[in-house]
């Protein structure tokens, strides 16, 4: 990203404007003495797949800070809802030379652990040049990535070589990496599988049943533009049949609330945002939930979650939450970021894939599947051990080099 475009989403209200200097190098926190673990992820999804393993670090004496680096609004918004103890947020750096270097020398980090597809050619040299262990966590690449990369094939592997180790979230990615020839690749499973334990849950889950008593309800999480509307018709389908429906719709980006309660007005719905606070929801059609970091709140008490990001072409977003709840997944056709996991989901027999508002109205259900829910979180528990076990091993090896 350049500094150009930074500078038009800020002007876009895409950007912090206390703290978008950060992108520039500009820290915003002191750096503790003493070692320091970077995770860096693009956006929610990937930082929210990483806090089981900064909550265990966390505990531990030897790690004195944790350090998540993310590109996006929301991310940082929902870091800072956790309320975690070592850990602080920053803006990921422009990858330049500059830039990069600049970050480094500041941070110092023991090892540096990129999530998912993050590449990024400038940062990757500079850590190696500091003799920083780089871990490639929960790697993925596609089809389409991994041909964008081999059209350049020698720069490509010169990127790829910097990894210390990848581990890839499914089979697709380990052939396509060993093709990149990164140094050491271990498959362990998607990371997402893993659960990110809430304690406080149980407690707004009743709060949370009573607010809705009375009710039937089925969710619509993480829509983009165009996906509530095919919801909406779907609620008004439901509605001919069950009358006391509420649709929740969590919105992928809550800036687009006001915009979504517009178009539900149009269909003479009626409307209620959870920021609100209503003490009733009589009448309520569509209950908009307008706040960061409340969706696992609502995956809990669901039967039903329609996936958002897969009627338009996202690429689908991790259905696995609200699985692990028990609840019913509807998708679209388009799910290429979530294959493998929406395999797994399909031979379960708890997911199905949707063409028409119709025919997602046709297939919400109102009771959970408890018992499939404990299988996917039991893989979730095997796959986080698994991956602690490894990272525990470069982390504090590192540690007793420096």
């Amino acid at each position: 990203m350049s500094p150009v475009v930074i500078l038009f989403r800020l002007f876009k209200n895409k950007e912090d404007k206390k703290r978008f200097t950060e992108k520039f190098s500009f820290a915003s926190k002191k750096r503790i003495k003493g070692k320091l673990i970077w995770f860096h992820g693009a956006s929610v999804g990937e930082i929210l797949s990483i806090i089981p393993l900064v909550k265990k670090y966390e505990k531990n004496k030897n790690v004195k800070q944790i350090l998540i680096t993310s590109s996006t609004l929301s991310s940082s918004k929902v870091i800072k809802n956790l309320n975690l103890k070592k850990t602080i947020h920053q803006f990921y750096p422009i990858d330049n030379f500059f830039f990069t270097k600049k970050f480094l020398e500041f941070w110092k980090p023991s090892v540096a652990i990129f999530i998912d597809s993050e590449i990024w050619p400038c940062m990757f040299k500079n850590i190696k040049k500091q003799k920083i262990p780089l871990i490639l966590l929960n790697a993925r690449l596609t089809k389409k990535t991994f041909n964008r990369w081999m059209v350049f094939k020698n720069f490509s592997k010169s990127i790829f070589k910097n990894i210390t180790i990848a581990y890839p979230q499914n089979f697709e990615t380990k052939n396509y990496l060993k093709k990149l020839k990164i140094n050491k690749i271990k498959y362990i499973g998607n990371i997402k599988f893993a659960e990110n334990y809430d304690e406080n849950l149980e407690r707004i889950d009743d709060k949370l049943k009573n607010e809705f008593k009375g009710k039937q309800i089925w969710i619509a999480s993480s829509t983009h533009e165009n996906e509530e509307l095919f919801c909406a018709k779907a609620h008004i389908e439901l509605k001919k049949k069950i009358k006391n429906l509420i649709t929740i719709i969590i919105p992928r980006h809550v800036d687009r609330s006001k915009d979504i309660i517009n178009k539900m007005k149009k269909l003479d719905l009626t409307v209620s945002y959870h920021s609100s606070r209503l003490k009733s929801l009589k009448n309520t059609d569509i209950y908009i939930v307008d706040t960061f970091g409340e969706t696992k709140k609502f995956h809990k008490i669901a039967s039903t979650v329609f996936l958002g990001g897969s009627i338009i072409k996202r690429g689908g977003q991790n259905p696995l939450e609200a699985a692990r709840f028990g609840a019913k997944i509807l998708h679209g056709p388009n799910i290429d970021n979530f294959k493998d996991v929406y395999k797994l989901l399909k031979n379960y027999r708890i997911s199905k894939k949707i063409f028409t508002s119709k025919q997602l109205a046709s297939s919400i259900i109102f009771k959970k599947n408890k018992i499939i829910g404990y299988r996917i979180k039991n893989i979730g528990e095997n796959i986080l051990k698994k991956t602690i076990k490894e990272l525990d091993n470069i982390i504090f090896d590192e540690f007793k080099k420096t």
